[in-house]
């Protein structure tokens, strides 16, 4: 339950800026950080783990239960989830009259919470010695959840935009589709503590995938958040000018 408290006080304080464009702003660019955050987690956490080859290893063997970077996966993934729950937030702040955004926020927002919570696994060598318990189980159940979250804010962020985007969102999912299958087929291995040649890479082409999706999602509602907010300072001048025609 790391995170939860500094996340309930986030939350708490939302109301206090729902009207400032800036800090509107703020909070969808946590899209992007939030995003750079994980990639960079991925990159230089397995540094620290002495034998740790990302080809062949999972992402989630750095918070692994006895693993040497669980406590630096763990202090890093706090950023992460307070960015991505922040992000949620500035899309239900922005959405306005757009269901799909904040639809959307909220799932977000529940992607992070769910990830606060998420039991660790064992190391692979301690399941292939049949100490495979109940935090394992639930590892698994709750990655299937939080894919789920997120293909389905994906889903809900590609319908407030163009034809476009909804190409790059299809084009995404099969993408995590396959890569996502490509992955679990070395599961078995995994367990076995066999060798799993490339379940890393697939996995992490995965994550690149979901990444850079968030990143542009992020900058579009940016985009939109700047054009929206300048046709509401225009407004007043054009309804002066119309109401001065008029006269």
């Amino acid at each position: 339950m790391w995170g939860l408290p500094v996340i309930a006080g986030g939350l708490a304080g939302l109301s206090l800026v729902t009207s400032r464009p800036l800090i509107r702003k703020a909070l969808l660019a946590c899209g992007i950080l939030a995003s750079l955050v994980y990639i960079v987690m991925n990159t230089i956490v397995p540094m620290y783990y002495p034998g740790y080859n990302s080809f062949s290893k999972t992402v989630s063997e750095l918070s692994a239960i006895g693993a040497p970077t669980r406590l630096l996966w763990n202090i890093l993934g706090i950023l992460f989830i307070v960015l991505e729950i922040a992000f949620g937030c500035g899309i239900l702040l922005s959405a306005r009259r757009s269901h799909p955004l904040r639809i959307a926020g909220g799932l977000l927002i529940a992607y992070g919470l769910v990830c606060s919570l998420w039991p660790p696994m064992h190391q692979r060598e301690v399941l292939a010695a049949g100490g495979k318990t109940m935090t394992d189980t639930m590892h698994i159940v709750f990655t299937a959840v939080t894919g789920l979250l997120m293909m389905l804010a994906m889903a809900f962020g590609a319908a407030a935009f163009g034809k476009w985007f909804s190409r790059y969102f299809i084009t995404t999912i099969l993408i995590l589709l396959v890569f996502g299958a490509l992955t679990g087929l070395y599961a078995p291995q995994l367990e076995a503590n066999l060798p799993t040649s490339w379940m890393g890479v697939w996995e992490r082409i995965n994550i690149c995938a979901t990444m850079l999706w968030l990143i542009v999602f992020a900058m579009l509602l940016l985009r939109r958040e700047k054009e929206t907010v300048s046709f509401t300072k225009a407004k007043p001048l054009l309804n002066k000018q119309k109401q001065d025609w008029n006269d």
